[in-house]
């Protein structure tokens, strides 16, 4: 459309209103039954447009500033579902440090619908609180009162509204018809009345609780008389027409309510139908001035031409100044409108002045088209040193444009020739890149990224959007259809099924035909979101922060905060028009993006695609070899056409003449910030809501310098190599191309981090003051779980963002510094990405972590920090590698040390680190250790043990504790010869002996015996004896589970100790025939004289035979059932001396007196019969007796064992005789 030439000077940030959780919402009822509690709602999806626009799409929106308390102090509201739900939430931008966020909102349900034009608020003096007024279309009157707490915590709303809201009937309200409504304070406020007059309520005061909340006082203008003739029928007074109602001309449409400092008065300012406005003293209720908005005399004849529509609100606004003063304006929608600014003086008597300020001059705003129909949907006045300061918001349908005036009174009839000047609207589509061979990514990947990208669609408008796609298709369901899914798989599905995989004509998959009509379908889908979210955009009203001097535009679902244009944001909205001094720079800047737009879609992301090698990549070559390369890979060479050049030559002079090294540095200016604001201290933190302004100015910012700087890396090197003759002064013939081509480079570096941040968006945990002071457990517990999703830039570094301590510039242009500070290549606000990747593992992001990593610095932490995030993603090589390479630069001792982590270590941790290597290495042990990586804990702790130096500080602490990792990784991953070294390392004999259990048990169960044996145990072997020897005590079953028996056997063979195999043999050939193991023939063979008991008397005699005869025996324990024998016999040994042991013993010993003949035998001797006799030593109390067997007792009960199968076999069953000896049938017959 033809617009006309504004110059910009402010732009806009376009705030997505949906919550960062759905959680975030309360539901209140306001009707009688509100003591119940919440409301609930039953319908949670949008599935078509009326009902989208229904629940998402505000028909009247504002904010209120409250002017007695700061926290919080804005509250913008919204009327919803065909007007029968109020919103209301904070919308401060800043809040003092120790203060908490209200990030809650309240959506008020009414029982019918309310009037939109008559919703009034108000500051209590004495109360911290926001009261709240409504008439809704039944003539029904609520006074609603909020705390604060309300927006904080969810309990406080538990019990519903309560005694907070009252519901009154107003008797004046039955026999006239509300129109507008104005507060004069919490305790009194005015209703306008379709006659003309206004209905003034006070608050009772009485503590009556029969008693009226209100009192009522109704003021007409032409008296009572008058008022009762205009409720009758047949009245002869013109009216006009509006929602059923008839209404007197001198009915108000727009009010606004003053005290100009005044005490025990206020006067209401009105406009109304007749184009006049008249000032009522709200105390007598008496009218003080009448007269015409433009302060014209018109013919009486003319008066219908003038008539004002009943539905314009916002036709006037007052600036209060000094005491008994203010600036009164006013607009008149007659005709092209006309804006008449007026001064009133008023006394502590009630009279008042009002005088027209510039007399004779007029003031027509230009409409910001001339071939459209645009309207002056809302106006707002700021009081300048200068003079006051005029905002207008056109409306075009959906569209709307801001435009701003500064009136300069001391220029006499000039005052008006400031100019308008004009706020960047954010309407244009985004671009859509073509889908090709050449694409880098999949089609659907790009569309994904594009459609949820942070803030730019709402998730009400992404469902209603895939539903109506969907019923277009004629495959629509049920919203339950979908339950479990997200909105991103529901779209991919969707829309994936639209497109199918054909064949060529030769056979082969058609990929050409596949990708079409996916990309087609994806545009469908992209175009029905662009048409419903102009819907979002319809502008409501103007709102001006008279405190922080900010603008606001109040959308349908948007809520857009005007700032000022950065000195870049200046030049690129102005290039058609630049200012003197910004001539070069823009013209520069215009070449390039000229040269850029010319690039085929083809050569634009081939061009693209190279950046990421330039920007994360260390290069060593010189600047022109790295030129010459990015010239290579963008490949856009090819593609420059003659015209191109011409483009740009026409732009920048032949050869380029006007490009130099000072142009650059102001190019590079444009993107610097001017002042250091955010490397001072806080005089007020950024909310929640402020927050999210500076998110989407960042990314506005982001995006526009990534554009411009990209264009002049590519155009600088075409200029570079563009001219080959030495001759026609090529640019490095003039200044340091390299350098201006690394700057850049670092700026882009700087742009796609920031980028990274504000497209990238993580689930945080709720605030706590949410949650604060919940009785219930399960709320509680329900509180803790909520998350709100945020971008990163928001959630990892929004604490650092506010108003410096030192500035007292308003928000309008604090912002922009704030952004343009951030933005720029040297700013005082450093993205440390260490500390980023910290805070993200610390929310369980590894997968985002492992995304900064290009952009992570080579400092011994950084490199740290990316062992961190290849360990949280289980890649313990690459994780080894990086924590090898950081080990001498977090080994070594500092005086000063920055202990910050975003939480992720904790001060033990830190305390490991800058301490010595054996002191890294143990805490890199136990990062490995955390996720069970055994093997890298074995290995680190081999480094940890190899630098413990004796005699320093910890050493045995440190070397007792990498010995007990050791072994127990070892173990663990069955290096037990590891363990074996380490564990004979321990200088702690309890610590050693438990691990010598572990490590004992751990071979036995993993089936490691052969190792086991040949381990040395330097020094252990008894201990090892003594486990293994539990083991088998406690052993019941030896056939199943770990053979411990076995491998004691194995074990005491191996080391020579033949009688204690022997002796562990026994035990188990005992266990055997207690468990009845002595009749169970081997099935293998079929021999019946095999069997496990005489399979183990096999082994027994074998192991006593490998033992001199003298010593061929062992002890066995008495058993319970032979000690309670009276007659059990004496075991006799085969030497024929009787059944007594001691007398034996007597006979050996003689023996051996007569039969020693060489020296030195006899000591021996001696002392074997010593060991003899101690063995039959009676037993201390509470250990079992024990018995002597020889080689030939076992022989024997070997053999008595084989007679006992075979007459088993021959069916001669024995009974039971003295001394449980089996007596044969046959021989008692």
């Amino acid at each position: 459309m033809p617009s006309r030439k504004f110059e910009i000077l402010y732009k806009e940030a376009r705030l997505n209103l949906e919550p960062a959780s759905p959680s975030s919402i309360v539901q209140l009822r306001v009707a009688p039954q509100s003591a119940y509690g919440r409301a609930s709602s039953n319908r949670t999806s949008t599935d078509d447009e009326k009902d989208y626009q229904s629940r998402s799409l505000a028909t009247a929106s504002s904010i209120y500033y409250r002017k007695h308390h700061k926290s919080p102090r804005a509250f913008l509201w919204r009327v919803l579902e065909n007007g029968t739900i109020l919103s209301i939430r904070v919308a401060d931008v800043c809040k003092q440090q120790q203060v908490v966020d209200a990030p809650l909102i309240l959506n008020l349900r009414f029982p019918s619908a309310i009037h939109s034009s008559c919703i009034g608020f108000a500051d209590p003096k004495d109360t911290d609180s926001l009261c709240v007024f409504v008439v809704d279309q039944s003539n029904q009157l609520y006074s609603i009162t909020l705390r604060p707490e309300l927006f904080r915590n969810k309990t406080t709303s538990d019990g519903g509204l309560g005694d907070a809201c009252r519901v009154y009937s107003p008797p004046g309200f039955g026999f006239k018809h509300p129109h507008r409504l104005a507060v004069v304070n919490s305790d009194q406020f005015i209703v306008t009345m379709h006659d003309g007059g206004i209905l003034k309520f006070d608050r009772n005061k009485t503590h009556d609780v029969h008693a009226s909340p209100w009192k009522e006082t109704i003021y007409n203008v032409a008296g009572w008389g008058q008022s009762l003739r205009g409720l009758v029928p047949f009245q002869r007074n013109p009216t006009v027409r509006y929602e059923k109602i008839n209404m007197e001309l001198t009915a108000a449409v727009s009010t606004a309510v003053v005290t100009m400092g005044l005490e025990n008065t206020a006067f209401l300012f009105t406009i109304c139908l007749d184009h006049r406005m008249r000032v009522w003293d709200v105390r007598t209720g008496s009218i003080l001035y009448t007269g015409d908005i433009l302060n014209a005399n018109r013919d009486v004849q003319e008066g219908s031409s003038w008539n004002i529509n009943p539905s314009q609100s916002n036709l006037i606004r007052i600036e209060e100044g000094a005491r008994g003063e203010c600036l009164v304006t006013t607009f008149s929608p007659v005709g092209n409108g006309e804006f008449k600014f007026w001064k009133a003086k008023a006394n502590d008597q009630g009279s008042i002045h009002v005088a027209d300020y510039f007399p004779g001059q007029q003031l027509i705003p230009p409409s910001p088209s001339s071939t459209d129909v645009w309207s002056m949907a809302d106006f707002a006045v700021m009081g300048k040193t200068e003079g006051p300061e005029l905002w207008a918001l056109w409306k075009n349908n959906t569209s709307y444009r801001v435009h701003r005036l500064q009136i300069h009174p001391r220029n006499g009839n000039r005052c008006f020739d400031d100019g308008w000047k004009t706020v960047y609207i954010e309407n244009s589509v985004p671009t859509v890149e073509a889908s090709g061979p050449w694409n880098s990514i999949d089609s659907t990947e790009k569309w994904l990224d594009l459609i949820f990208f942070p803030g730019r669609f709402s998730k009400a408008t992404l469902e209603t959007a895939l539903a109506v796609y969907e019923k277009g298709l004629g495959t629509y369901k049920e919203t339950s259809s979908r339950a479990g899914k997200s909105i991103v798989e529901s779209i991919c599905s969707v829309l994936g099924s639209t497109a199918a995989l054909g064949k060529t004509s030769a056979g082969g998959a058609d990929y050409e035909q596949f990708r079409g009509t996916s990309e087609t379908q994806w545009m469908r889908f992209w175009r029905l979101l662009l048409e419903l979210d102009k819907q979002r955009g319809e502008a409501l009203a103007l709102i001006y922060d008279p405190e922080e001097e900010m603008v606001w535009t109040a959308c349908a679902d948007l809520l857009a905060a005007v700032r000022e244009c950065s000195d870049m944001d200046r030049v690129y909205h102005n290039l058609s028009s630049p200012e003197k001094k910004d001539e070069d720079v823009a013209a520069l800047v215009a070449a390039g993006l000229t040269f850029v737009q010319g690039f085929n879609d083809s050569t634009s992301q081939l061009s693209h695609a190279a950046l990421p090698a330039e920007l994360f990549q260390e290069s060593s070559l010189p600047d022109s070899e790295r030129m010459q390369l990015f010239l290579d890979r963008a490949g856009f060479w090819s593609s420059v056409g003659d015209d191109d050049i011409a483009q740009v030559t026409d732009i920048l002079g032949q050869n380029y003449r006007t490009v130099t090294s000072r142009l650059y540095e102001d190019l590079f200016d444009l993107i610097t910030a001017t002042s250091d604001a955010n490397s001072q201290e806080l005089r007020e933190q950024f909310t929640g809501f402020g927050r999210k302004v500076i998110v989407r100015s960042v990314q506005d910012t982001v995006e526009l310098h990534r554009r411009i700087l990209f264009s002049q890396l590519v155009l600088l090197v075409h200029m570079e190599f563009d001219i080959e003759n030495e001759e026609e002064s090529p640019l490095h013939s003039r200044f340091d191309v390299g350098s201006i081509y690394r700057r850049l480079i670092g700026a882009l570096r700087r742009l796609e981090h920031l980028r990274w941040m504000v497209k990238t968006e993580l689930n945080i945990p709720a605030r706590v003051a949410v949650v604060s002071g919940v009785s219930s457990p399960q709320l509680a517990k329900r509180g803790q779980e909520e998350t709100h999703t945020v971008t990163a830039l928001e959630g990892l570094t929004g604490h650092l963002y506010g108003l410096p301590e030192d500035s007292n510039a308003p928000l309008i242009s604090a912002i922009t510094d704030l952004v343009l500070d951030l933005c720029a290549p040297g700013s005082t606000t450093i993205l440390q990405t260490c500390l980023l990747q910290c805070g993200l593992l610390k929310h369980d992001r590894p997968d985002l972590a492992l995304e900064l990593k290009p952009f992570a610095d080579q400092d011994p932490f950084s490199i740290y920090i990316q062992g961190r995030v290849f360990l949280a993603h289980k890649d313990y090589d690459t994780a080894a590698y990086y924590f090898r390479r950081a080990a001498i630069g977090l080994s070594i001792t500092m005086k000063h040390m920055d202990r910050h982590s975003s939480g992720l270590l904790d001060d033990t941790e830190w305390n490991l680190l800058n301490s010595g290597l054996p002191n890294y290495y143990s805490h890199i042990v136990s990062l490995f250790e955390r996720q069970k990586a055994y093997s890298y804990v074995v290995e680190f702790s081999r480094l940890a043990l190899q630098f413990v130096q004796t005699g320093a500080q910890d050493t045995a602490s440190i070397k007792t504790e990498m010995l007990s990792r050791l072994f127990t990784a070892s173990t663990a991953i069955s290096h037990f010869e590891e363990a074996h070294s380490a564990l004979l390392q321990m200088q702690d004999e309890a610590l050693q002996r438990s691990y010598l259990r572990k490590l004992v048990e751990k071979m036995c169960e993993t089936g490691q015996n052969k190792q086991l044996i040949s381990l040395p145990f330097s020094g252990l072997q008894p201990k090892v004896d003594e486990i293994l020897l539990e083991k088998c005590k406690a052993t019941r079953d030896v056939l199943s589970g770990v053979p411990y028996h076995q491998i004691l056997y194995a074990w005491r063979i191996s080391h020579n100790d033949y009688r204690g195999g022997a002796a562990i043999l026994l035990d188990r050939l005992q266990k055997l025939r207690q468990a009845g193991k002595g009749d169970k023939i081997n099935s293998v063979n079929g021999d019946a004289l095999d069997t496990q008991v005489t399979r183990q008397y096999l082994l027994l005699i074998n192991a006593l035979n490998c033992v001199p005869p003298e010593e061929a025996y062992i002890l066995e324990d008495v058993s319970s059932e032979e000690k309670s024998t009276p007659a059990a016999p004496r075991i006799n040994n085969g030497g024929g001396g009787g059944d007594d042991l001691d007398a034996q013993l007597e006979d050996l010993s003689k023996k051996l007196d007569v039969e020693n003949g060489v020296d030195g035998e006899e000591e021996e001797d001696a002392a074997l019969v010593a060991k003899m006799k101690s063995f039959l030593s009676r037993p201390a109390e509470g250990q079992a007796p024990r018995k002597l067997l020889t080689l030939a007792d076992i022989r024997k009960n070997y053999q008595l064992e084989l007679d006992r199968i075979v007459a088993i076999q021959n069916n001669q069953f024995g009974i039971m005789g003295r001394g449980d000896e089996d007596v044969d049938m046959m021989d008692i017959a």
